[in-house]
Parts: C-alpha cells; sequence; structure tokens
C-alpha cells in the first residue's frame, strides 16, 4: 500500500509513469489506495477549476449506425434496435430548449450513419452557431474521413469526442469488427489534433478481456496524446450483442482511474459518465468525488431517449435529463460542487 501511495503522489508531482508504474498502480486498486488517489484528485482539479461543474447538453441525433462493434446496442446486426433520425429542425429546437435552461455546449452524439453526410451535419452545425454564437458545438459521430473533419470544423464545430475504447490492438480486436481497427482510430485523432479540433478520447472500464496491462495501456495513450476531455464509464452489457452474458464493469475501479487520470492532467475536462449513472444511482456524485467535473444531461426529444440503447437500462431520466439539471445542481452542490453556466473550455496552466 505504501509503495502505490508513493506511486500516487509521483503522478501527482510528474504527471507521467512509466507504462509498467502505470500497470502496477490497476493491480494496486483496493478502496483504501482509491480513497485516497481520490483526495490528491480532487484537490488537483480544485487547482485548475475550483468547485466548478461543466454541463453539456447531448443531443442524440441517430441510432442508425454501419458498425457492427461487439459490445453495442446500436450494432447494425441488432435487428430489435429502434432506428431513428432526427431531422436538423428538432435538433435545432433541442439546442433552444437547453440554450434556455443554461447550457452553453451541445454535444450531438450519433452512431456512424451514412444518412449524416458532411452537408447534413454542416447546415446543423453552421445553423447552431448562427442562433447561439456563445456556445460550443461537440460532435462524437466516429470515424471520417481527413477531409470530413475539417469540413465540419469549417463549418463551427469546436470539439470532437471519439472514444479509443482500448489502446491495445489485440484487445480492440476483440471488442470492434475486423474493418475497424485501432490504428485507424488513432489516426483520426490526430488528424482532429491537428486540425484544430479540443479533442476527446476515452475507454470502457471492465469490457470482455481487459486486463491490467490493457488499462496501463490507455492510461499511458492519455498522457502522451494529452487530450482535452477523456471519457471513460464502466462497460454495460446490451441483451442483443455478443458480450450480453458478461459482467458489468466495476463503478469503484472506473472512479479510480478518473481519479489518476485527473493526476495525470489538471486540466482535463473529465465527465462523470451515464453509464456510472446507470450503474450507481450515486454514480455522478461519486465521479466528481474522485475527480470529475463534467455532467452531460440528456438534451434528445424525450420519445426517443429510450431508443439510443448503447446498452442495457441507460440512465436518462432525473439528474440524467436536462429537464432535471436543478436536481442535478442540487446533487453537485451535496457533495460541495457547483454547476456553471458557461462553455466550459479545459483551461491551460
Amino acid at each position: 500500500m505504501a509503495d502505490a501511495r508513493g506511486l500516487v503522489d509521483r503522478l501527482a508531482a510528474e504527471h507521467a509513469l512509466p507504462v509498467e508504474k502505470y500497470e502496477e498502480l490497476v493491480r494496486s486498486f483496493s478502496p483504501a489506495l482509491a480513497a485516497y488517489a481520490a483526495e490528491r484528485a480532487v484537490a488537483a482539479r480544485r487547482e485548475v477549476y475550483g468547485d466548478e461543474v461543466f454541463v453539456r447538453g447531448l443531443i442524440e441525433v441517430s441510432s442508425h449506425c454501419r458498425n457492427d462493434c461487439r459490445y453495442c446496442g446500436l450494432r447494425r446486426s441488432n435487428r430489435s434496435a429502434e432506428r431513428y433520425r432526427l431531422a436538423p429542425e428538432e435538433v435545432l429546437s433541442c439546442c433552444d430548449t437547453g440554450y434556455d435552461l443554461g447550457f452553453r455546449t451541445f454535444v450531438l452524439q450519433g452512431g456512424e450513419d451514412p444518412a449524416l453526410t458532411d452537408a447534413v451535419v454542416c447546415d446543423m452545425v453552421s445553423r447552431i452557431k448562427a442562433a447561439h454564437p456563445d456556445c460550443v458545438v461537440t460532435l462524437s459521430l466516429g470515424e471520417r474521413s481527413r477531409a470530413s473533419y475539417q469540413a465540419l470544423r469549417d463549418a463551427g464545430a469546436d470539439r470532437y469526442l471519439l472514444r479509443h475504447e482500448t489502446a491495445d490492438a489485440a484487445h480492440y480486436a476483440r471488442l470492434h469488427p475486423p474493418e475497424l481497427t485501432l490504428e485507424r482510430r488513432l489516426a483520426c485523432l490526430r488528424d482532429l489534433r491537428e486540425i484544430g479540433y479540443q479533442v476527446g478520447c476515452g475507454f470502457m472500464v471492465g469490457s470482455p478481456g481487459q486486463t491490467s496491462a490493457t488499462l496501463a495501456e490507455d492510461l499511458r495513450l492519455v498522457e502522451e496524446l494529452r487530450p482535452e476531455m477523456c471519457g471513460i464509464g464502466p462497460f454495460v452489457p446490451h441483451h442483443a450483442t455478443p458480450f450480453a452474458e458478461e459482467p458489468a464493469g466495476s463503478v469503484e475501479l472506473t472512479c479510480y482511474l478518473l481519479s489518476l487520470l485527473r493526476l495525470i492532467d489538471q486540466r482535463l475536462l473529465l465527465p462523470a459518465t451515464t453509464a456510472l449513472a446507470t450503474l450507481d444511482p450515486r454514480g455522478r456524485e461519486r465521479g466528481m468525488l474522485a475527480g470529475a467535473n463534467v455532467a452531460m444531461p440528456n438534451l434528445s426529444p424525450m420519445d426517443v431517449r429510450e431508443k439510443y440503447e448503447l446498452y442495457d437500462n441507460k440512465a436518462h431520466a432525473g439528474s440524467e435529463a436536462a429537464e432535471g439539471l436543478a436536481e442535478l445542481r442540487r446533487r453537485m452542490e451535496s457533495v460541495g460542487c457547483r454547476v456553471v453556466v458557461g462553455r466550459g473550455d479545459a483551461r491551460r496552466r
């Protein structure tokens, strides 16, 4: 325990470790060590962000996806999935509602839907920016060409979220169909960075085949990439996937890894994800107590929220919903945090 605490202290001071030391930290996970890492992480977050929590309005624009990832309920071979696409006017209406509620960042998330062409998405982005020029538009629409990313950036998109899911190529192959590769995913992240986006990556915790070594590679990748955002959450199985019978990931381990990520980079925008709240009613609070500083309530139309089923029993009500912003504020205040209105950009030290 003393050696592991020493590694936490070293990470807090140097913001980097050799990959074998990250693996040692993962293998040393215990409630006591997690509590110590969380204490250091919250102190690090306060140095940069105080107790501010930034909110993003999540708009799930399409449940269609051309991919067949083995963990995802939106996979193309899931014939029972309820598919939908939001019309541009519906997306704009969601943004108008969110703006009135106090949101200044809108996250347009969807499967890799061939109907979401550059022309369609560029039009949505430019119309959102015209209506709300003081707001940030974040996209999370999967792998696209560099030219596509450039076009979306030129239309006004500010941030792009592309979770790498795992930094281990063999593990990546276990989770994805053969046409998807880690090499391609990392190339997309490099393209996004070079084009000028604020970039977000991230990974699942507890996905089938994951080991302490693969998690160490994830931590090392975040250290090397230095993204502005990193979203992690526990794996949650979906009944219509090959991983339906696999156990869910650990909320406790996820929170511990949030703390380590905060120590890797104090300026990271770290969400307490919906997956945390799905597995634990206090998951959002536990994430903040581990060093997170972002929440992403759902702004999607009420009649599609249950259809965007990445995994079973996805939380989308209460403080997970944009309409529950007052409840979210209260719950954040209960753990010493404060929801603020603003763009919520990553801050440079």
